[in-house]
């Protein structure tokens, strides 16, 4: 895989969480008086500015496995996230500070070696938060790049890959529409199109299922013409899939992307998060403002996590 294709997504999914760290929990209205227009520092988290988040950390743990050991080893991915949990590993100023619930009690699971990876991961529909949605992208781009589709085989990988830490079915569904949609921009479509034909597949994969009727709102045709009151930005996992996508669709750079997706408040890292990624590879990493790319943090060790990452998928 290219190792642009790569770039674009890593430092397009850090940059947004980064973006959206200083300002996570403030309401959309507090947002609309003082709007976030580029990189802050303190804020929510106390953190420099340019700081990346969870979001970014367990993406990255998620890479360095599939660089390292030369595919998705459920067993050494779950060990990336433990070591970030337990010895603050992957993270951009040496300290985690951020973790969801379910994040926290899948891996606690995993460190008493009792259950197997992928079943460490809730299942329990009250456990449906964005925490396997916002590091997807390395499952995606690894079966992408080795098998040239995402297709219902790979879809169940997918499904394990989230249920690392969220087994619950949509939050699964969640991760498999969004690597659907994904797939559809690795084909080089635009993000109309993509968005439409990624909802194709996902209503030909998943359209008998009833969880499915959760994401109904994405299959209506005028879904980006909602209106920006209509759509949340919390950590629901239905909510922030469809934050992201719908900033996607209403913005035609990533400086206007990021932006739009952080101001939506609530969950703000995270929403910048996985519209960041997708936005990163549509765009490329070109397209990120050198002011914001100048105050990411550890910005070459992720252009290096990127570079091993794309190595790894072509030998």
């Amino acid at each position: 895989m290219d190792a642009k294709i790569v770039k674009g997504m890593l430092l397009g999914l850090a940059t947004g969480d980064a973006l959206g760290v200083p300002v996570e929990f403030e309401s959309r209205t507090t947002l609309q008086s003082d709007p976030v227009t580029g990189m802050r520092g303190d804020g929510s988290w106390h953190q420099p500015a340019g700081t990346w988040s969870d979001d970014t950390s367990l993406t990255i743990a998620a890479m360095e496995s599939i660089s390292r050991r030369g595919k998705l080893d459920w067993q050494d991915i779950a060990e990336n996230f433990l070591s970030w949990y337990e010895r603050d590993e992957f993270t951009a100023n040496g300290v985690r500070f951020d973790i969801g619930n379910t994040t926290r009690s899948a891996i606690v699971r995993f460190s008493r070696r009792i259950l197997p990876p992928t079943k460490c991961g809730s299942t329990e529909e009250y456990s449906n938060g964005n925490g396997s949605l916002m590091r997807i992208l390395p499952a995606t781009l690894y079966l992408y790049g080795t098998r040239g589709k995402i297709g219902a085989d790979e879809l169940k990988i997918i499904h394990d890959f989230s249920a690392l830490t969220h087994g619950h079915i949509i939050s699964c569904m969640a991760c498999g529409i969004y690597s659907l949609i994904a797939a559809q921009i690795l084909d080089g479509k635009n993000l109309s199109d993509a968005f439409k034909l990624g909802m194709n597949d996902a209503q030909k994969f998943y359209g008998e299922d009833d969880a499915f009727k959760n994401f109904s709102r994405l299959c209506d045709e005028n879904f980006a013409a909602l209106d920006e009151d209509d759509i949340s930005a919390a950590g629901y996992v239905v909510c922030t899939l469809e934050a992201a996508l719908w900033s996607l669709l209403n913005t035609d750079d990533y400086q206007t992307l990021a932006l739009k997706a952080v101001n939506l408040g609530k969950d703000t890292d995270t929403t910048a998060a996985v519209a960041g990624g997708l936005a990163g590879i549509f765009y490329g990493a070109e397209s990120i403002p050198t002011e914001w790319l100048d105050t990411l943090k550890r910005r070459d060790y992720l252009e290096q996590i990127a570079e091993d990452f794309a190595n790894a998928l072509t030998k």
